[in-house]
């Protein structure tokens, strides 16, 4: 468990119609999202599975994710679990008969993936100008995550070099650093618009992969706990260590992690002061509609220690088709004098209408998560 000095962040939500956040329009990246899906030639890696195997990748994997877990537990001091409990969720490989003693060719070689989408809006509250870097945890305090990502040329089925992977979320109390908006956490505090914690970017290496060091993400009214991912296939890393503000998108999605491990989290400190509405992966239509068909994009992880505050690590794969590059249209752009809000924002900043898009369809079972919607301009007391 990661822990500072730092106070939690006191929460203060103004929820508008059913949006998880005002700045996050959910309908219109919802809307893209499903249109996307209907039109993909393929909407996971699973025909690459074979190729990866034999050009080395997967044993490749296997090593590098064994790697990070045994150097992970050596620094923290945590010695190996040996309890052999069953869970029920198949994404934890700590479970089902899996142990951090099983061989790491069983633990680690799945290819759990799903395809990003070449899409033109950047999800809510996103920043130009973060840092490259690997660790994203500043002063938040939270479960400490170690993440392995995988970036895969859908066409090609070969691993994607050279290219800049950047990753943000909200902190266990569900806000978001960077960004002044209603609904996101204290409006008040003018400071938050200069926070960096909890973003960054990581080149991947010749194997595709980016890897960072971040907390477990909260929740907040509306969605379940996730991270946003987006590539650039075009960027120069510049002199301050950034993409600099002019930069281009070529995928964008989110990562997930099992209920289970959400449920577990949620019930240590500072997740446990969260007073927004828990939203369930069931009860998410983004995760819903984002799971449709092969697509799986929750993350697979293992325990490092005997239980969640020992920290975990986690891997996941994301197709990509090389040829997308899109302009980004940021809520904030990030300088040396620190945040300055967009005037004329995208997707990106607050504005933005909420709730299911017109024509979704809900999945079998779904129902909305508490307060979802809530009448515009209800309060939800922190």
């Amino acid at each position: 468990m990661h822990f500072t000095k730092a106070a939690a962040t006191g929460l203060a939500v103004l929820v508008g119609l059913a949006s998880a956040h005002p700045g996050h329009d959910i309908a219109q990246e919802a809307a893209e999202r499903r249109e996307f899906l209907a039109n993909a030639k393929r909407t996971d890696l699973s025909h690459c599975a074979e190729k990866l195997r034999a050009r080395g990748i997967e044993a490749k994997n296997i090593a590098r994710r064994k790697a990070q877990v045994e150097e992970a537990r050596r620094k923290r001091n945590i010695k190996k679990r040996d309890i052999g409990d069953v869970l029920a969720k198949s994404h934890n490989k700590t479970s089902l008969g899996y142990t951090p003693n099983t061989d790491s060719a069983t633990l680690f070689a799945g290819i759990n993936s799903c395809i990003l989408s070449p899409e033109v809006t950047q999800g809510p509250y996103y920043v130009a100008g973060e840092y490259v870097r690997e660790n994203l945890i500043e002063d938040q305090e939270g479960v400490e995550l170690l993440v392995d990502y995988q970036v895969i040329d859908v066409d090609t089925c070969d691993p994607v070099p050279n290219v800049y992977l950047e990753a943000w979320a909200c902190n266990a109390t569900g806000v978001y650093g960077g960004v002044i908006a209603g609904g996101n956490g204290d409006t008040a505090d003018a400071s938050n618009i200069h926070n960096t914690w909890l973003r960054g970017i990581q080149p991947t290496d010749e194997d595709g992969v980016a890897r960072f060091q971040t907390i477990f993400p909260g929740h907040y009214t509306g969605r379940t706990a996730h991270i946003h991912i987006m590539v650039h296939t075009n960027a120069t890393l510049q002199p301050n260590q950034t993409l600099g503000h002019d930069n281009y998108a070529s995928h964008i999605g989110q990562a997930y992690f099992d209920q289970d491990l959400i449920t577990a989290v949620e019930q240590t400190a500072p997740y446990n002061t969260n007073r927004q509405p828990l939203t369930t992966n069931a009860q998410d239509f983004l995760l819903a509609q984002g799971s449709a068909g092969a697509v799986d994009p929750v993350m697979e992880y293992t325990l490092l220690g005997d239980s969640v505050e020992d920290g975990l690590f986690a891997w996941l794969s994301f197709g990509i088709d090389t040829s997308v590059s899109n302009k980004i249209n940021p809520a904030v752009y990030l300088g040396e004098e620190g945040g300055v809000a967009n005037p004329n924002p995208g997707f990106g900043g607050p504005g933005g209408p909420g709730g299911p898009p017109g024509g979704w369809t809900p999945p079998p079972g779904w129902t909305p998560p508490p307060g979802f919607p809530l009448e515009e301009n209800e309060e939800v007391e922190a």
